[in-house]
């Protein structure tokens, strides 16, 4: 049998640079080496090994979702949602109310908002 943990999760970016600023102003994320390439793919660390790897497509059609997102979790969610605030950043709930978090049947609470590119991304408390 094999075991399996997470490693990274690439997005395709229509301008590598604003994506860059986005998550290190929104999430705090610190850039790191792209030790795979010299691509102009860059890669941020979401700590504990874990990697955010931004790949520039400028030409490409990005679709997406809600239900296509990724969840990162925050032991003070209430100050990240004053972050995304003071930052002018929209967020929802799941159900798009604007500017509403969510609390889950198992108390854990979320609020949704979308990078440049669209990407949907969920803050959670389940830290």
């Amino acid at each position: 049998m094999h075991t399996f943990s997470f490693n990274h999760i690439a997005l395709a970016v229509k301008d590598v640079n604003v994506s860059i600023d986005f998550y290190k102003r929104v999430l705090q994320l610190k850039e790191i080496d792209n030790t795979a390439s010299n691509s102009k793919t860059r890669w941020l660390s979401l700590n504990e090994g874990k990697q955010l790897h931004l790949i520039p497509r400028p030409n490409a059609e990005i679709k997406t979702n809600k239900a296509v997102h990724f969840a990162l979790a925050t032991t003070n969610i209430h100050s990240f949602i004053k972050h995304l605030e003071a930052l002018k950043i929209e967020y929802s709930d799941w159900i798009n109310t604007p500017n509403k978090d969510y609390i889950r049947k198992d108390g854990i609470i979320q609020v949704y908002f979308q990078d440049p590119n669209g990407y949907w991304i969920e803050i959670n408390n389940s830290a």
